[in-house]
């Protein structure tokens, strides 16, 4: 069409006026136009019954006052001229273009049926899904309907395809044709909720019968959207679209036409062009004739066939900037607009610059973030059409229409469906009418930003002809209201202010409940049914067998209209509208359950059923909701029934009783023979009571010895023994026979023995909870003895023991310990309530509570007992190596807690519980799991006691154990064994054998006699003697000793001298698997051999972690590496060597001593190695020593193992980050987390200071770790001393990228928000938390960003904040919104080349060539340089070369010349 598209950048709403003449001419031509559309400016609103409400005076008033109007605009401008001549052509002028402006907004109207015309498009939302069509809610509260015929031509063909078959009795031919094809489902194709287009195909006037071939209607809402009939043929939605329209980000509607072998081939409802969509994209898979919502995302070069999209948020912000025609404009599109004007009434828009357009009040954002004004940009939805000469559109601007998403409701447990929210039937007590529509109804406020209307009918009982502002329902009133439905397109709710309607029981059929006794009306008596109203609209209906307890021959005589009824409701079906009801007297008054679902049926279970169905072995029964079971013939009766059919007629009412319940198969099977109250109901079937069963019944029969009685619910029979009752009451035999009598009931009895042969049980009285034990009246707290034996009942158990209550006023525990002597057979927590015989281990007279063990050992002491676990009393009980059993007490984060005594816990560290390493340990172990150890150490003072599961030297074990001490584990007087370190002037620095702790003895601490050279006493000592010291004091990390032999006796002395011997004669080898005993005894010898090897590699590098020393008192390092000698060379006195590195460490250590490379080379020996003897040994060191060299070379290439390892690379290489944190992760992968902080704490002390980059490196690493295996806590102290150690906003930035590649969302989220706060005048720290936001898919957050940015950010960097922001919009987000913001940028800052360059390598990555042709056209069109032209030249014609074609790139040089020509011709 020949209109000159006016810019979007115009502010202005109203376009110029044209002269007098020329506006005259249109206005004549607009009102000749009428058949397309029903809107003219001075039509009344009537409302949609049809017809007027005013009388015939009223009108004949209002078309008179209508004339005098239209006389006095036509003569005004008449008698304005013969005034003034001068002032004529002032006058007309200023007339004109008032009038000019006035008829250019478009009148703000409501929709309506009289308004709708065929060929109407509409914007419509499913509300329901029948049968034989759809039901569509439209815009200002219609309805319509799409007949099943009118969705897809496909569809329609295979409708008719299979009604073919279904005649032909010969189908066999076309089966095997059709075979695979299936004819599928509405509830299939389509779901509640979905937007579709579609377009008006008829209108039926009010009242007409019903002609929408959707067969019969029960629903209202079907009901309401008969007089619409709506298509979803794409051929007939899509009328108008041409080939050209069709572009990327175009959305349709397409049908399936054929189902491929890569995908589906579609009917666009365009000619001559296909739609093709891939399997991948598609989502659940499509049946043929489905019609679906696509976006097209490629269009092929002959424009034939186009590649299509399901991707709903692709859908949904698709918009249409640019049109060809008015034709191709669909309803559901997303468009760009202008806000022309604002009246009360809603908002006018100019449609993509072209066409008018109106938005009504019900289509605006409640609340929007910022209010429209005239010249803003919108995009807005097209819901309809209403005019095509001028066209005409009605939009929305409401979120959830613009999304195509369902309207949701905010409530305190999130957002709700309008049905969730306010479920229909639900009473409104104050309601706010917002809007009064004089010929509609009222517009009210509900709550929570959700409006209502209420109909005009609606309104009173009475009829109510029209509305006023100043009437009872003027704005601003508060009513009671009540929800009767909802207009879903709207988001509004359906309310009615009716008191009827209030009053009303029912307002829809899932509002009655099954089992419920009901009374109606009587509305109508047919031969197959009985019709009776309930409520309102609400029906339900009574068949025949359900008239009375006996078929009825004369119903009529019994059921008159009008007349009320009494029923029960038997069936609810909510999808079908539909109530069933029964007037039978036997179940009117029926007391027994209501079985309405296989969930509520349970065994033994006695009730009310109908005969529905008689076969030969059995019959069918029914119970209400649909429920069925089935009665076998021997459980029919008592007796053998003949003639089933004549004793049980259909529509009987019998009662059963439940015998098997099958949940899975929904089986059930009943009998009415044990229903009857003469039966002795004895159930065969006793599954359902277990032994231990509390239980409770009543007393049938009473004999001699016994009394049987029938438990309750399950009727289960049981013996009881009458010793065992009159026990339990304390009174004799005969005397409980003549208080017994039949029908008593009894409770509290357990179930002891079960029969299922001959289908019995045997119960027993329980023990009462006040019960005493003979002879227990006679014990009291001073009587008590320790070793005497008590009797008691279990009350309870604890972390601590079981309870038991010896007597009234006396308590006791029993240690899980204590309970038996091999800790195998014995429970370590007996039952609750049973009674057990205990000794007597200790009294507590003021607590009055006694210590109690259950041991054979203790009850009989004179005995011979075997005592596999031995009792453990204390600590001093104790010794290292000792092999224990215990039960274990708790499982914490770092290891276990074992109880092995009375008053002795043990603690089993994490490294301690394996020989290789288990990352998740925990599942393996639970309190009270019976395990078994060996002691690591014992610390009497402190009473710690350390156990492990390893197999291996214990020894060994208690060394590691000491590696870990501290300072504070030491005490003054405490006698160590140590090695000499370094001698100085002043003294020996000595190091604690075993351990990282060293300490000073001063020269005044060798001697005793105080006259003695100490001078030529240290000239005694040498690095590494091994030496016996005392700790003499301990100043918070300083540790001082002495040497003088006072501090030691004889034999302490003479003992050093034997270790060494004692140590070699020992077996340490453990006598069986340790951890869990079960676990335990199924290992075997080979995975007992790679235990120890594992075991042995551990220790290794255990020994390699130690080889690193720093002396806390003297600032030098020293190199020390901690062997113990081999068996056959222990007798040797020698001191280990010491390497000090204040000479520089050499690798190849040709010139240190002997055994020094020995001992490094250790850590490469293999375990074969270690049971060699000590000849072979030395045989070994000599050739290993003439090819030394070529091993420690090897180690610049080799990846460390161990710690030595390790330690020796970063000797080589102090400042390199990447060790260190390697270093740091090898311990992490040994579960040890302290070691690994500390590595990290090492590489701070370590690496040079100007090494920025690599400090900050460790750094990282060491937030990574406490993020993963620290608290919150640790996690900020080591966030805030990172900060204060490097560029504070390096480490926010860094902390918020941890938190987010951890899946910690909410932490990172939080953590960018305190970035932007202290660092708000950086761009980068926007446009990451931009980027997080974008990857997240939290789209609308990303993009409040920017305009957030700039009020921190300099004016400076607004364009690179903005550009940063386009570029993430490319990238994750909405390319289109990217390319909006780069149009502002260079629209405002054109001479900005970086900014042009960066928008063109976007768009290049969009291969949207067309459009990067157009942006160098204008960026050529610029002032330029030569130089700066070129380069865009070369850029142009290399994109050209990459994603265009050969004909562009000759174009681009072609441009080139002329662009050369004219800058030369301008500069001469």
């Amino acid at each position: 069409m020949a209109v000159h598209k006016r810019p979007l950048d115009d502010a202005s709403s109203s376009r110029k006026a044209k002269k007098t003449k020329a506006n005259e001419k249109p206005a004549n031509k607009g009102a000749k136009v009428e058949k397309p559309s029903a809107l003219v400016a001075e039509e009344v609103d009537f409302p949609r019954g049809g017809g007027t409400s005013f009388t015939p005076l009223e009108v004949k008033t209002i078309r008179a006052e209508a004339v005098k109007e239209a006389d006095e605009a036509l003569f005004k401008e008449a008698r304005e001229e013969r005034r003034s001549k001068k002032g004529s052509k002032q006058s007309t002028k200023k007339d004109t273009i008032k009038s000019s402006e006035k008829a250019e907004l478009v009148r703000i109207e409501h929709l309506n049926y009289k308004r709708v015309f065929v060929g109407m498009k509409i914007l419509g939302q499913i509300v329901s899904i029948i049968p034989l069509g759809l039901i569509i809610s439209l815009p200002n509260q219609l309805y319509g309907h799409v007949p099943i015929t009118q969705i897809s031509s496909q569809f329609t063909s295979l409708l008719e395809r299979f009604d073919a078959q279904d005649e032909d009795s010969n189908a066999g031919e076309s089966d095997e044709e059709e075979e695979g094809v299936r004819l599928p489902d509405l509830y299939e194709m389509f779901h509640v909720g979905q937007y579709v287009r579609t377009v008006v195909t008829n209108v039926h006037a009010a009242g007409v019968s019903d002609m929408s071939g959707l067969g019969k209607l029960r629903d209202d809402l079907a009901k309401a959207s008969k007089r619409v009939e709506l298509s979803l043929v794409p051929e007939k939605v899509n009328v108008g679209v041409q080939k050209v329209d069709l572009k990327g980000g175009f959305t349709l509607s397409a049908a399936v036409k054929s189902i491929e072998d890569h995908g589906y081939t579609l009917d666009m409802g365009v000619p001559d062009v296909s739609g093709f969509l891939s399997f991948e994209g598609s989502g659940p898979k499509l049946s043929i004739g489905q019609v679906v919502d696509v976006v097209i995302t490629k269009v092929s070069s002959n424009g034939r066939v186009c590649s299509v999209s399901l991707d709903s948020e692709k859908h949904s912000n698709s918009f249409l900037s640019e049109i060809s025609s008015v034709n191709s404009v669909l309803p559901g599109t997303l468009a760009q607009c202008l806000v022309t004007s604002i009246s009360p009434d809603g908002i006018n828009l100019q449609v993509v610059g072209f066409f008018e357009g109106t938005v009504d009040l019900f289509h605006l954002p409640k609340n929007p973030e910022k209010p429209f004004k005239v010249g803003k940009k919108v995009r807005a939805r097209i819901l309809y059409n209403y005019s095509t000469s001028p066209p005409k559109f009605a939009l929305a601007l409401s979120e959830y229409v613009i999304h195509l998403r369902p309207r949701l409701v905010s409530s305190g447990e999130g957002e709700n469906t309008l049905q969730e929210a306010y479920p229909i039937g639900t009473v409104l007590d104050g309601v706010k009418v917002l809007r009064v529509e004089k010929e509609r109804g009222l517009i009210v406020e509900v709550g929570n930003e959700q409006e209502g209307f209420v109909h005009i009918s609606h309104l009173s009982d009475d009829h109510v002809p029209s509305l006023t502002s100043t009437g009872p329902w003027k704005p601003s009133t508060i009513h009671r209201a009540r929800v009767t439905g909802y207009f879903a397109f709207d988001g509004l709710l359906q309310l009615s202010l009716k008191p009827s309607v209030l009053e009303q029981k029912y307002i829809q059929v899932a509002d009655v409940e099954v089992g419920e006794v009901v009374k109606g009306t009587v509305k109508k008596l047919t031969d197959s049914a009985l019709f009776v109203t309930l409520s309102g609209n609400i029906d339900g209906v009574v068949w025949p067998n359900h008239y009375a307890d006996i078929r009825l021959k004369h119903p009529g005589k019994r059921f008159k209209v009008g007349a009320s009824i009494k029923c029960r409701v038997l069936l609810v079906d909510p999808e079908r509208k539909r109530i069933a009801l029964t007037a039978k007297k036997t179940l009117l008054d029926s007391q027994l359950p209501v079985l309405s679902s296989l969930e509520h049926v349970r065994v033994g279970i006695v009730a009310h059923a109908v005969v529905f169905k008689v076969h030969e072995k059995h019959l069918l029964v029914e119970f209400y909701n649909n429920l069925k079971a089935v009665v076998p013939q021997k459980e029919v009766s008592e007796t053998p029934v003949a003639n089933p059919g004549e004793a049980f007629p259909i529509g009987k009412v019998v009662k059963v009783r439940i015998i098997t319940v099958e949940q899975q198969q929904g089986r059930i099977v009943a009998s009415i023979r044990q229903a009857s109250p003469t039966f002795d109901s004895a159930v065969t079937d006793i599954s359902e009571v277990e032994v231990g069963n509390i239980v409770e019944g009543t007393i049938k029969e009473i004999h001699k010895d016994n009394a049987i009685l029938l438990l309750e619910p399950t009727r289960i029979r049981a013996l009881l023994s009458l010793k065992n009752l009159a026990n339990h009451r304390s009174i004799s035999l005969p005397q409980l026979k003549n208080e017994l009598t039949v029908g008593e009931k009894l409770s509290e009895l357990v179930v002891v023995t079960r029969n299922p042969e001959k289908s019995f049980v045997i119960v027993a009285n329980a023990p009462k909870a006040k019960a005493t034990l003979p002879g227990k009246n006679s014990l009291t707290i001073d009587s008590i003895a320790v070793g005497q034996i008590v009797g008691g009942r279990v009350t309870r158990h604890t972390r601590h023991g079981t309870l038991v209550k010896v007597t009234t006023h006396i308590g006791g525990i029993i240690h899980p310990t204590d309970v038996s002597d091999n800790f195998d057979a014995g429970n370590p927590y007996p039952a609750i309530d049973s009674l057990v015989k205990a000794a007597i281990v200790s009294v507590d007279k003021d607590k009055k509570q006694v210590v109690l063990s259950t041991r054979q050992s203790r009850l009989r002491p004179g005995q011979a007992t075997q005592i596999v676990d031995r009792e453990i009393n204390q600590i001093s009980d104790l010794a290292v190596g000792d092999t224990v059993r215990g039960f274990i007490k708790s499982v914490a984060e770092h290891g276990l807690f074992v109880t092995i005594g009375r008053n002795v816990d043990a603690r089993v560290q994490i490294r301690e519980l394996f020989d290789e390493f288990v990352k998740d340990w925990k599942p393996r172990f639970q309190a009270n799991q019976l395990v078994k150890g060996r002691i690591l150490s014992v610390d009497t003072e402190n009473k710690k006691v350390e156990l492990t599961f390893r197999s291996g030297d214990p020894a060994t074990r208690q060394n590691e154990a000491q590696t870990k001490r501290s300072p504070s584990d030491l005490r003054e007087g405490e006698k160590v064994d140590g090695i000499v370190k370094r001698i100085e002037d002043y003294g020996l620095f000595i190091q604690i054998e075993g351990s990282k702790l060293s300490g000073l003895c001063h020269k005044s601490e060798l001697s005793d006699n105080k006259d003695a050279d100490v001078s030529v006493a240290l000239q005694n000592f040498r690095e590494g003697d091994r030496v016996k010291a005392v700790v003499i004091g301990v100043d918070k990390k300083r540790i001082s000793f002495s040497l003088k032999p006072s501090h030691f006796s004889q034999e302490e002395l003479a003992e050093e001298g034997e270790e060494d011997e004692s140590d070699g004669d020992e077996d340490h080898r453990a006598p069986g698997p340790f951890g869990v005993v079960d676990a335990a005894m199924m290992d075997d010898g080979d995975e007992d051999v790679e235990m120890q090897s594992a075991e042995e590699d551990s220790a290794e590098e255990d020994e390699g972690e130690d080889a690193m020393q720093v002396d806390e008192s003297v600032a030098t390092q020293l190199f020390h590496r901690s062997k113990k000698p081999d068996k056959s060379a222990e007798a040797s006195a020698a001191p280990a060597p010491v390497l000090s590195l204040g000479g520089g460490f050499k690798w190849h250590g040709m010139d240190e001593p002997q055994e020094a490379d020995g001992t490094e080379d250790d850590s490469s020996d293999s375990q074969d190695e270690h049971d060699e003897d000590h000849q072979s040994r030395k045989k070994r060191k000599k050739k290993r020593k003439e090819i030394e060299q070529d091993l420690t070379a090897e180690l610049h290439t080799k990846t460390p193992e161990s710690n030595a390892d390790f330690e020796r690379v970063l000797l080589g290489s102090p400042n390199s980050s990447y060790v260190w944190i390697q270093y740091m992760s090898f311990q992490l992968q040994l579960s040890e987390i302290d070691k690994a902080r500390e590595i990290g704490r090492r590489a701070f002390k370590t690496i040079n200071f100007r090494e920025e980059q690599e400090r900050l490196n460790v750094w990282i690493a060491l937030l990574n770790l406490e993020n993963a295996y620290g608290t919150d806590e640790s996690l900020d102290a080591t966030f805030k001393e990172a900060a204060r150690a490097n560029d504070s906003k390096t480490i926010h930035l860094r902390l918020a990228s941890i938190f987010e590649q951890s899946g910690k969302h909410g932490k990172a989220v939080e953590q960018y928000q305190k970035t932007c706060k202290k660092f708000g005048a950086s761009s980068k720290v926007w446009t990451l938390f931009a980027e997080f936001h974008l990857k997240a898919g939290h789209i609308e957050e990303a993009r409040k960003l920017l305009p957030r940015s700039f009020q921190s950010l300099e004016k400076r960097k607004h364009i690179k904040t903005a550009s940063k922001f386009a570029q993430l919009e490319y990238k994750h987000g909405d390319p289109e919104r990217g390319k909006t913001i780069f149009e502002g940028i260079v629209d405002s800052h054109s001479k900005r080349w970086d900014i042009w360059s960066i928008y063109i390598d976007m768009e290049a990555g969009q291969k949207n060539i067309q459009g990067i042709r157009n942006l160098f056209d204008r960026i050529l069109a610029l002032k330029m340089t030569s130089h700066k032209a070129k380069s865009f030249f070369k850029k142009w014609l290399e994109i050209e070369r990459r994603i265009g074609d050969e004909e562009g790139a000759d174009t681009v040089k072609q441009k080139a010349i002329e662009w050369t020509q004219k800058a030369a011709n301008d500069a001469s």
